[in-house]
Formats: C-alpha cells, structure tokens, sequence
C-alpha cells in the first residue's frame, strides 16, 4: 500500500510540474500579469487626475477641514503613492498638506 502511495503521490507532482510549466500556462500567467499591469496603470491614471482635480479645489479654498485633509491621504494619496505614483501628485499633495485647517468636520 504505502508503495501505491508513493507513486500516486509522485504522479500528481510530476503533473503538476509539467502543468505549470507548460506554455499554455505561461500564456496565461503573462495575459493575466500585463492584464493586471493595465489595470494598475488605469487606477494610477485615475487617481492622479483626481489628485489634481479635488487638489487644486482645496488650494483654490485657500483652506481645508480635518477631514477633508484626512480622506485626500488616506483615500487618494497615500494609495497612489503606493503605486508608483509620484511627481505632479506629490507636489500637489505637499501643497494641500500645507494648507490651513479651519472649520469643522
């Protein structure tokens, strides 16, 4: 029994070596690796542009409130630095960082 075993468990590694290694595989594994690079690169797109865009309303207010500062790093710059992003968003960060905080929540 125990030499039964063995083989079967030597045939299921010997498959699934060969599977993963097979080109087929590796075709799939590099459509869904550039397909998630796109996707990365649309969600780095995006949020620059928004980056730019609420930025530049708060530098124009000349102000911002606690949360308004709060959910511009949390939910816009600090994930798109997280991606690679940087430059323009950066500046633009840093200036509404600057920026004094006045009013409520």
């Amino acid at each position: 029994m125990t030499g039964g075993f063995i083989m079967d468990i030597t045939t299921i590694i010997v498959s699934l070596i060969t599977g993963l290694t097979s080109s087929s595989f590796l075709a799939f594994l590099s459509a869904r690796l550039a397909k998630h690079d796109n996707f990365s690169q649309m969600l780095l797109g995006l949020g620059h542009h928004e980056i730019l865009e609420d930025g530049q309303k708060l530098i124009n207010k000349g102000y911002v409130t606690i949360q308004e500062v709060d959910d511009f790093n949390h939910y816009l710059f600090e994930p798109y630095k997280a991606l690679g992003g940087n430059g323009t968003g950066e500046e633009v960060a840093k200036k509404v960082n600057s920026l004094p905080i006045k009013g409520g929540e």
